[in-house]
């Protein structure tokens, strides 16, 4: 039923001021879910399993971190059918995140732009609501996805990883490390190779550490950006390979506005999203396959609009797929699309 309203209900929240609506629609869901009504928000979505990372996922189509920061509505967002979901991104401490106005829409491209700068309420209340999820207690697979707080100076952002690391492990299916959001001062920073290699050892001795006190092993990830050049996706490889990561999350949302230029909103501040960053995912997915191999797991997000944008992102070198601005633009009906195309 959702799938078929979700096209009637746009033009409205379309009218909304773009965070409002999010939130709406967030609040809207999980007030269905609790109502019993599931099955009208619900996909009913073929097993199509595939196991990666040591990870059976139920289908290929995840939601990407982003659109649940809190983790406060995961049960409601499982219904969709989605075959893995992420919430956060989580820092230590609550934060406001950037001023509002800091979401926009460009219809014309079916994109958004946002600068919220992980705008959350801190890990200790991301992690009860992940503990007060029915859904992670009945085995979906749920990714924790960890940052640093804006006012933690760069040459400490370890610190924040490591904390949230210690912290979210016990409860995570897999842990994104995200160090690609450009709304963070000098976040990305951490992508360049002295600083990704200081980093990534660090959380993958605690990961070590961690996997013997829990007797779990919970894998990690890391989540990078699409403007990257060819040396800066060399090194990125060649560190994954080197240190044992688990596998990539490519990619986040792009600074570019060469395929937005002149719309309203495109010289707003933040990350692009959306069809327009579809090219420079696919091209940071295909470089890294061809340095990590064949095997290694690579999560493909950004500018799934249609089914057909997934098997893209399948056929460039990934092996599953998020979805996030995709579902702004078409509704619950992209979840089923998606995992229809890659059945």
């Amino acid at each position: 039923m959702l799938n078929a309203l979700y096209p009637l209900a746009r033009p409205a929240l379309f009218a909304m001021d773009a965070e409002d609506a999010h939130h709406f629609t967030l609040r809207s869901l999980k007030q269905m879910h609790a109502c019993g009504l599931s099955g009208l928000i619900g996909n009913r979505i073929a097993d199509n399993p595939l196991t990666l990372m040591g990870i059976r996922f139920p289908n290929p189509v995840g939601l990407a971190a982003g659109l649940d920061k809190d983790g406060a509505y995961i049960d409601a967002l499982a219904a969709l059918g989605f075959g893995f979901i992420e919430v956060g991104t989580v820092t230590p401490r609550a934060q406001p995140g950037n001023p509002r106005p800091r979401m926009f829409r460009l219809p014309q491209s079916e994109a958004l732009i946002n600068r919220m700068g992980f705008n959350n309420g801190g890990v200790d209340a991301f992690l009860a609501n992940v503990q007060a999820s029915s859904w992670r207690a009945a085995g979906g697979v749920l990714g924790l996805n960890i940052g640093k707080n804006a006012d933690t100076p760069i040459e400490r952002a370890v610190d924040d990883y490591l904390y949230c690391l210690e912290r979210v492990y016990p409860h995570a299916s897999y842990v994104t490390v995200n160090i690609s959001s450009p709304n963070t001062k000098n976040l990305r920073q951490l992508q360049g190779a002295s600083e990704l290699d200081g980093l990534l050892s660090t959380l993958r001795t605690a990961q070590q550490r961690l996997a013997e006190q829990h007797k779990r092993y919970v894998p990690m990830v890391l989540k990078i950006a699409p403007d990257l050049d060819d040396d800066q996706i060399r090194n990125i490889g060649d560190a994954l390979l080197r240190l044992g990561i688990d596998g990539v999350i490519a990619t986040n949302t792009t600074l570019s506005r060469e395929a937005v230029q002149g719309m309203r909103h495109a010289e707003e501040a933040g990350g692009l999203s959306g069809a327009p960053v579809r090219t420079a995912s696919q091209r940071v997915i295909r470089a890294l396959r061809a340095i990590v191999g064949d095997d290694f797991p690579i999560i493909g997000v950004g500018g799934i609009m249609h089914g057909a944008d997934a098997r893209a992102k399948i056929d460039a070198g990934a092996q599953l797929v998020q979805l996030y601005t995709g579902l702004i633009y078409r509704g619950p009906a992209l979840v089923r699309e998606a995992a229809q195309a890659l059945a």
